[in-house]
């Protein structure tokens, strides 16, 4: 497990995971305004080191991995996307087309 996680990092597994502030709120205990500092480039490092590690407990309970830097070949900390609802397969590659953009 990381020791911490970015600003960045919370923001890309929210959107990964297609999660509003209030239910990561919900799921992690931890209030929507202090995720919204949480999130903030600016003040995303005043946030309470226990707040960080329920938000990051809760986020991998969702289905996400965080990397750290040096957990792959190239790039430096990261998300990553673990596990799908069932029956989110998404659209197979050969079916994708304009009228299924989103």
């Amino acid at each position: 497990m990381m020791n911490t996680i970015s600003p960045a990092q919370v923001r890309a597994a929210r959107a990964l995971l297609g999660i509003s502030v209030d239910e990561l709120s919900a799921e992690s205990g931890v209030s929507a305004f202090v995720i919204l500092q949480c999130e903030s480039p600016i003040t995303g490092k005043a946030v309470d080191a226990a707040a960080l590690q329920a938000l990051h407990g809760a986020l991998e309970r969702l289905g996400v991995t965080f990397l750290g830097d040096g957990d792959c070949a190239i790039g430096g900390d990261g998300v990553r996307l673990t596990k799908r609802e069932p029956g989110d397969e998404g659209i197979p590659p050969e079916k994708l087309n304009a009228t299924n953009d989103d």
